[in-house]
């Protein structure tokens, strides 16, 4: 494969472009007309602990119901670019209302279902969005009785009628069930109203408000336009060549996220079937029930899995051992593979065997899925190795939500272990010359929401500086070398990136849930650890403790040492100046009540080196460099 050169990139943009909906909406218009009876979603019904009814609706019924929300908005009085805001977990309802949106003329501006009332209520009022839709009536009790966000918010749309239930009131709520009949009566009077706006809309007209982290500690509203989510469809469709319309996706990640309605977009321009299910832990379940063909996810799902067969059977037992047999197996099949080179016969029977033994039934729980995609923090190379083993290529991009979640990526046929893959067919990309991840293209922001210095700051000349450092391989693909925005420096004057070193934690503890790595001005590192806990009762029980709380087996002390063998697997694997020197147990997992952890898993790093700072110092009492006793028994 040769080099694309960036005047070859630029005609395939063009290309791209052309054959790309007009703008968000238009492509559910292509989707409809051409294949009205498709499936565009599964959703579950059903207990959670209860085989579900996946109930499905086709794309025409995806447009009706759109279209009905969109007049509805129009009826409301939203304006052209006007912002209505999404506050809801995963479910059919925010796509249809996101849709709705695009549909009506105006831009979505989300919020994670879990955000605490200062940090939505400063997205409500700095994004002025006069709409709000909420999953619960619950979640209005969060801007209740702020002047601030009452002059702004000037109706509430409650996907559920549960006011009852929650007891909460509010003259600005009338349900979804509502805003459908009084779009529908309105279309029966006016049968082209959204059809019209539609039609008005163009590919620079913002669609997408989404705020992430800032550097003040006020959260960034990025400016996506509708070009950022057509061309992201178009541009996925080649190397995602093997999938087809009717094939079904899983989607359960948060669509609050620039990721979420990344695929979102993809999956309206192939005409993927998706599988609704936001229950996180009844993700296998769900996945075994509708049998997928793709899933997306982010590092801490697919460790989670690998920690669960790692961990299903005590070390020495012959399950355990024809398990490690197995993947050691894999691993040495995958090598000849990545080489290019004939696997040996020997090898290859040994590979059936254990493909038989153990791989067939991994991908049996994992509803047979042909291929996953992770992405939103770095995934460690020995996790994605150990899938690639069984036969499950992890396909790991790479991007931010100012260039629309997913620049970088490659198809499951064409990865290269370490590598997030190219940048999307028809953008470019460059190193600076600090290292710096440069992007351009269709796909990038048009800037941060009144904030014109940061704008100016990150977007030059039509190029978003990333903020992170890497380098090219021979084939152009990226290889990320650090995050520049997380680095930290230590007092020996060497930089570490976290993020490196929580993935190989994570790669080779596998009774670890979160690692979080601190450092900044020390002579070493050290990290924050919380243990998964069905894999620590499962040990509780195996050492004769099966009565212990989770707390409890925290501080034993034989949990330490075996913690204290993994860390230095790890270790062996860093460089020297980015070992953990030190570490503490949490008596407690991170959580997204706590705000610990994002929706998406991922951790708030910031938070939680706040909450427990004196954990933290704990660890540098006397910076010797011998192993601590600290155990974290207290965040507070």
């Amino acid at each position: 494969m040769r080099r694309t050169s960036d005047e070859e990139s630029l005609a395939l943009q063009r290309k791209l472009i052309a054959s790309s909906a007009k703008n968000f909406a238009a492509m559910l218009d292509r989707q409809a007309d051409a294949h009205p009876n498709r499936v565009a979603f599964l959703t579950p019904s059903g207990p959670d602990d209860e085989p579900n009814t996946w109930l499905p609706m086709t794309f025409a019924e995806f447009r009706r119901q759109a279209h009905e929300v969109a007049a509805g908005l129009i009826e409301l009085g939203v304006p052209r670019e006007g912002r209505v805001a999404l506050l809801s977990g995963t479910r059919t309802e925010w796509i249809i209302a996101d849709m709705a949106i695009s549909c009506a003329g105006a831009a979505t501006t989300t919020i994670y279902p879990n955000s605490g009332p200062e940090e939505a209520s400063f997205i409500l009022v700095d994004s002025e969005s006069s709409v709000l839709f909420v999953d619960s009536t619950a979640q209005v009790a969060k801007i209740q009785g702020r002047p601030e966000v009452d002059k702004v918010v000037r109706h509430i749309i409650s996907f559920a009628d549960d006011s009852k239930e929650t007891g909460v009131r509010d003259r600005r709520l009338i349900t979804m069930a509502q805003i459908i009949a009084n779009g529908r009566r309105r279309l029966a009077e006016e049968p082209d109203l959204v059809r019209r706006m539609i039609d008005s809309v163009e590919p620079d007209d913002l669609c997408t408000l989404i705020y992430t982290s800032g550097t003040t500690g006020k959260p960034k509203g990025v400016e996506l336009t509708h070009q950022v989510w057509t061309y992201m469809g178009q541009a996925w469709k080649q190397p995602l060549s093997m999938l087809h319309g009717g094939d079904i996706h899983m989607l359960w990640l948060p669509l609050s996220h620039a990721f979420g309605k990344c695929l979102i977009a993809m999956c309206m321009e192939i005409g993927l079937t998706q599988a609704i299910e936001p229950r996180i832990p009844r993700l296998a379940r769900s996945l075994a029930e509708v049998k997928p063909r793709m899933m997306c996810g982010v590092p801490r799902i697919f460790e989670k899995i690998r920690n669960g067969v790692m961990t299903a059977y005590p070390q020495g037992r012959l399950a355990s051992r024809v398990s490690r047999w197995a993947f050691a197996t894999g691993r040495d099949v995958q090598r000849y593979r990545n080489a290019g080179e004939q696997v040996p016969t020997v090898l290859a029977a040994k590979r059936k065997i254990a493909d038989a033994l153990v791989f067939s039934t991994l991908r049996r729980k994992l509803g047979g899925v042909e291929f996953m995609v992770c992405g939103g923090a770095k995934l460690s190379e020995q996790v994605q190795q150990w899938f690639s083993s069984a036969g499950i290529p992890i396909v790991e991009g790479y991007g931010a939500t100012e260039i629309g979640a997913v620049a970088f990526f490659s198809g499951p046929d064409a990865i290269r272990s370490g590598t997030v893959g190219p940048v999307i067919p028809g953008c470019l990309a460059r190193i600076a010359d600090d290292g710096e991840i440069l992007v351009s293209g269709p796909i990038v922001a048009r800037g941060y929401h009144h904030l014109p210095d940061m704008t100016a700051e990150a977007f030059t000349d039509g190029w978003f500086h990333t903020g992170d450092i890497g380098e090219f391989d021979e084939m152009n693909y990226l290889r990320i070398t650090d995050r520049k925005r997380d680095l930290f420096k230590t007092s020996g004057g060497k930089y570490v990136a976290p993020q490196k070193v929580e993935a190989t934690l994570m790669a080779n503890c596998p009774y670890l849930s979160n690692a979080v790595v601190l450092g900044e001005g020390h002579k070493y590192a050290v990290a924050l650890l919380t243990l998964e806990k069905d894999s620590l009762m499962t040990w509780g029980r195996r050492h004769g403790r099966p009565d212990a709380s989770y707390a409890e087996l925290t501080a034993d002390p034989n949990v330490r040492r075996s913690i204290q063998r993994y860390v230095d697997r790890a270790n062996s694997r860093l460089e020297r100046w980015e070992t953990v020197k030190r570490f503490a147990i949490l008596d407690h997992e991170l959580t997204e009540d706590s705000r610990s952890v994002t929706t998406s898993l991922k951790v708030r790093r910031g938070v939680v080196a706040k909450k427990y700072a004196a954990v933290v110092n704990e660890m540098y009492a006397d910076e010797n460099g011998q192993p601590s006793a600290a155990n974290g028994r207290d965040g507070s």
